[in-house]
């Protein structure tokens, strides 16, 4: 690989400010070595006094400063100095307490309501919803997973979980006020008179059917009541005569005025009225739809739903322009214009987002720990060392310089008073 191959550091900003503010302090560290020299040299005196002191005081400060800085990130002259070379030997330690910092100071309930309040996620989902470029494929992603789910599920799973809620559902108060909002709603359309005329229908057509079994079994019945002799003589005519007058009465209750129609129609709306108004009434219901839902025979029925239904659900999942891709796109649209326009629905919205964080928070703050205890853990030694030394080390490098100059007017001064106090003093 040659020179211009190679790929350009990105680090190497930070790499010349480091050396550069290193080489300002080193510099000034020397410099006040220098100063420090040159005071010795200069005619006795009280303001020679003063420059060595402050001199001296500044070359220590400067030492002491520079250990400091240099004992974090490794040590001092390669000495083996206790306490030195922190971030390398302590890597996994700071990095428990940076993840526990983190976790308890940062990921706080009250931190993630105020970026909730600032991320606005009403305003990003209702934008999301609301926009075709992105509901329609999150509608085909969502409808792509469907098969997957439906066959976590399990067939055998989910008949037990159908055989168990439905059962609870059809005999509670919602399953009653099902079958009476319908029962209501086929009464006030006139449907229950389709119903009515179904059974008259079928009726007739039974007796068409089965016209000679029903002539034999009256003609039986007569010669069993009323002995052979009867039975011979007038058995077919009562049976004939009986299947006459069933028939007629039931092309008579046909009629749109017929009483038997009329007083299936106020039957119908005193029991829909007992079963409104009546709680008992309504338990009763409840209690013959669960026994019914319950039965082994509409368990079987229901496996059966099932089963086609999840037939039905994967085959029209697996076709970007079914029936599932273009609900879940219409329900994505109708929560953007519901989002959009009702401000108590992106209310609700934030706060449910809000209870929900909140409540996992808890077990979130822990994993988060682990998570940058565990990645700072990982870390190549050598590799995370520089990369701390090269963000902060341009800053430490003026701690050093402080501690020069600080240590030169310190010790100026200490030298000042103590000699104003006590006379000439030894520094």
């Amino acid at each position: 690989m040659t020179r211009h191959d190679r790929l350009p550091d990105p680090e190497a900003p930070l790499r010349r400010a480091l050396a550069r503010h290193r080489a300002i302090a080193t510099g000034l560290l020397a410099g006040m070595a220098g100063l420090m020299l040159l005071a010795y040299r200069l005619p006795p005196g009280y303001w020679t006094d003063l420059l060595q002191a402050a001199a001296k005081a500044g070359v220590v400060g400067g030492l002491a400063d520079w250990f400091a800085v240099t004992a974090l990130f490794r040590r001092p002259l390669g000495l083996p100095i206790p306490h030195t070379a922190i971030i390398p030997r302590q890597k996994e330690r700071l990095g428990q307490g940076l993840g526990r910092f983190v976790a308890n100071h940062v990921f706080t309930e009250a931190e993630v309501a105020r970026l909730l309040g600032r991320l606005d996620l009403a305003g990003i989902l209702r934008g999301f919803l609301a926009d075709p470029a992105t509901a329609r494929p999150a509608a085909e992603a969502i409808a792509a997973s469907l098969p997957r789910l439906l066959a976590s599920l399990g067939d055998g799973r989910a008949r037990r979980l159908l055989g168990r809620l439905l059962p609870r559902l059809a005999g509670g108060p919602a399953g009653s006020r099902i079958v009476v909002r319908a029962l209501r709603s086929l009464v006030e359309g006139g449907r229950h008179q389709e119903v009515f005329d179904l059974a008259i229908t079928e009726l007739r057509r039974l007796l068409v059917e089965k016209e000679d079994q029903l002539r034999t079994a009256i003609e039986g019945k007569v010669r069993e009541e009323g002995g052979r002799l009867v039975g011979w003589a007038l058995g077919a005519t009562v049976a004939r005569r009986a299947l006459a007058g069933l028939t007629a009465e039931l092309q008579r209750m046909e009629a749109s005025d017929s009483d038997l129609r009329k007083a299936f129609e106020l039957w119908i709306r005193t029991e829909v009225d007992r079963l409104e108004n009546d709680p008992e009434r309504a338990a009763a219901l409840g209690r013959a739809m669960r026994k019914a839902m319950a039965h082994p025979t509409v368990a079987a029925w229901l496996g059966d739903v099932w089963a086609r239904l999840r037939a039905a659900l994967e085959a029209d999942a697996a076709n970007p322009g079914g029936r599932t891709v273009t609900l879940l796109e219409g329900a994505f649209s109708n929560a953007g214009t519901l989002l959009s326009e009702d401000p108590a629905a992106r209310e609700r919205l934030t706060l449910a987002v809000q209870r929900v964080l909140v409540r996992l928070m808890p077990a979130a703050r822990v994993q988060l720990a682990d998570f940058i205890a565990k990645v700072v853990a990982g870390w190549d030694t050598a590799q995370v060392t520089e990369k701390i030394e090269l963000r902060v080390g341009r800053d430490l490098q003026y701690v050093r310089m402080n501690g020069t100059l600080v240590g030169f007017l310190v010790g100026g001064a200490l030298f000042a008073l103590l000699t104003a106090v006590f006379g000439r003093v030894a520094f």
